[in-house]
């Protein structure tokens, strides 16, 4: 028996999305009276009119769900959950595939790769009303699941590594997880959003976190955390303090320095002093006239960043071309001391 679509009370919308269903072989006799029964109240209540959505939905299932980030862009492997308001028999989980697509009922295969969440329910609503299968349709696409859950930490942290990012987290719930800074970690964080690799972003940081709550930036999945090592500079030999400085506002003279480590011993060899530079083609000594520039008649030499001021002991007798050897091993057994 042939199927009558001329029902009057029937938008010719509705009619071409009963009889789309129909064609589909989607949906048979058992879903049809509920389309028919929604469709005989449109005239009255149109329900597939657009509305404003809300911070957060209502899944199929009966829980809230809030929308995904914003200026998240959907790639190949997030799954996704498409629904169209008032027409549950339209929602849709599926996974972004290889080639940046899904397939959905009725509009078939959608790309929706390097677009956010809304720029994708905007193109599923224009084909489903190009199509003439739902009136003014209000979709919502939600991110169930990302290829990239979590983000990642490197650098001068305790645990660097991949940590979730579940519901909304911020730049220190990340560092924190990943066991809080180094004693070498620097005063700077560069992160890089997952949807602007090419931007990476530079975070100030202040050695009290709560004085600069601005840098505590949201993080969203597949984002980049590196926390930079700090300028280090090295004081040893016979000083008050042997020790690293963080060097954080860029330079650092000896006399600063010396200071910084207590003075020198008066066992010290004044006239021995070395600045031990560690560069590209290998180490390099520079004598320094530190007796004079005690006594302000010789200039102040600055630092540059994991120089390593050696002053030896008058008493120690250095075998010529180990100067190197003993400043490094003396380097590596100081404590690290950070600036105020």
């Amino acid at each position: 028996m042939a199927m009558d679509f001329s029902t009057p009370s029937i938008h010719g919308g509705s009619r071409k999305l009963l009889w789309s269903l129909v064609l589909s072989s989607l949906w048979f006799a058992p879903v049809v009276p509920e389309l028919v029964a929604q469709s005989e109240n449109v005239q009255a209540s149109p329900v597939m009119e657009s509305t404003v959505a809300s911070p957060a939905h209502v899944d199929p299932s009966g829980n809230t769900t809030t929308s995904s980030p914003s200026g998240l862009r959907l790639e190949a492997g997030d799954l996704v959950e498409v629904g169209v308001y008032n027409v549950p028999e339209l929602t849709t989980k599926a996974r972004v595939s290889s080639k940046g697509e899904i397939y959905l009922p009725l509009i078939d295969y959608v790309h929706i790769a390097d677009l956010t969440a809304e720029e994708a329910e905007g193109v599923i609503q224009r084909r489903l009303a190009d199509g003439g299968f739902v009136k003014n349709p209000h979709v919502t696409l939600f991110v169930d699941q990302y290829a990239s859950e979590g983000a990642s930490v490197l650098g001068e942290v305790g645990k660097p590594g991949v940590y979730p990012v579940p519901g909304q987290q911020r730049l220190f719930d990340l560092i924190s997880a990943a066991g809080g800074f180094t004693e070498k970690a620097g005063r700077s964080i560069q992160v890089t959003h997952r949807d602007q690799p090419d931007q990476p972003i530079t975070v100030p940081l202040s050695r009290n976190v709560t004085d600069n709550p601005e840098s505590n930036i949201p993080i969203l999945p597949g984002d980049t955390i590196i926390v930079r090592k700090a300028d280090l500079v090295y004081v040893v030999g016979d000083v008050g303090r042997p020790s690293g400085f963080l060097m954080d506002s860029g330079h650092l003279t000896v006399l600063q320095a010396i200071a910084l480590a207590g003075g020198t011993t008066r066992t010290a060899n004044l006239g021995a002093a070395r600045i031990i530079h560690r560069g590209p083609s290998g180490p390099s000594e520079t004598p320094v006239e530190l007796k004079k520039i005690l006594r302000a008649k010789a200039p102040d030499l600055t630092m540059q960043a994991d120089d390593i001021l050696f002053v030896p002991t008058s008493t120690a007798k250095i075998i010529a071309g180990r100067t190197f050897e003993a400043a490094v091993q003396a380097a590596t057994a100081v404590s690290i001391v950070a600036l105020p």
